[in-house]
């Protein structure tokens, strides 16, 4: 009885048929049973891929792991867009925390919310008003711990990165109501009724820091003339003689002074 043994392959090939009696009784020359005449057409099943289609194969496999590797990282990679959002959430969060910390008086922690937040926040424009308003708290903070010049300083911050934002000016402006920097204070006030010309409170500010702006224009005046007069009387006192022996006397026509010298 003749054995016909098949090899076997890694896909799935349809199991082979029967010998007919004609192959089976064939015979060569020699008189042993031959398999010459077993059909090898692609069609009965019997094809086996070679030792070139089989490395092919493999480096195409190869090929499709490696391009699904190269997917799976990129979908597991964010973008930039991406990490730029979360950072913004982060800063947000940040933010409200030290609102809630200055809400309960602890100033200082806040300070540090609000300073977290800003190094977090990114450099992006949807993160500009956020950036404003942790500058602008961070004036407050310091108005109630009465650093007026931090908080003039925090708050000119806010301003740059929003010149519309009335609260900031209305912290720099009591700030430096308090540094006794009467003018800048009101040119704060002015720019807010640029920016709503119904502000009472702001309007209320101008007209009760005009005289005092006034008073200390009066009183720069005054310390300027006693600072010439003795560098004047330092002066004229090598010859005997002070500055009170120079009066000034105003032309009431063309409003001009004329000096005349007393003894």
């Amino acid at each position: 009885m003749v054995r016909i043994e098949m090899e076997e392959t890694e896909d799935e090939v349809p199991s082979p048929p029967k010998a007919s009696a004609s192959t089976k009784n064939a015979t060569d020359s020699s008189g042993g049973a031959s398999i010459s005449n077993v059909s090898k057409d692609p069609s009965d099943g019997y094809e086996t891929a070679s030792d070139g289609e089989l490395g092919d194969s493999g480096d195409e496999h190869q090929e499709n792991t490696d391009q699904h590797s190269e997917q799976v990282e990129q979908i597991a990679t964010p973008s930039e867009d991406e990490i730029k959002e979360k950072a913004l959430d982060e800063a947000n969060n940040a933010k409200i925390a030290g609102n809630k910390l200055f809400g309960e008086g602890k100033y200082e922690e806040a300070l540090l919310e609000y300073d977290r937040a800003l190094n977090i926040a990114p450099d992006m424009p949807s993160a500009v008003e956020l950036r404003s308003i942790c500058q602008a708290n961070r004036g407050a903070c310091f108005l109630k711990q009465e650093k007026y010049d931090d908080t003039v300083k925090a708050c000119s911050k806010a301003i740059e990165l929003n010149p519309a934002y009335v609260k900031a000016l209305s912290r720099r402006a009591e700030a430096r109501e308090k540094l006794e920097h009467f003018e800048e204070a009101i040119n704060d006030m002015k720019k807010i009724l640029e920016l709503d010309s119904s502000n009472d409170q702001a309007k209320k500010a101008i007209r009760r820091l005009e005289p005092l702006a006034e008073q200390k224009r009066e009183k720069m005046k005054e310390e300027m003339i006693g600072k010439l007069k003795e560098m004047g009387n330092s002066l004229l006192g090598r010859f005997g003689m002070n500055v009170d022996n120079f009066k000034a006397v105003k032309d009431p026509n063309t409003g001009s002074y004329s000096i005349s010298f007393q003894q």
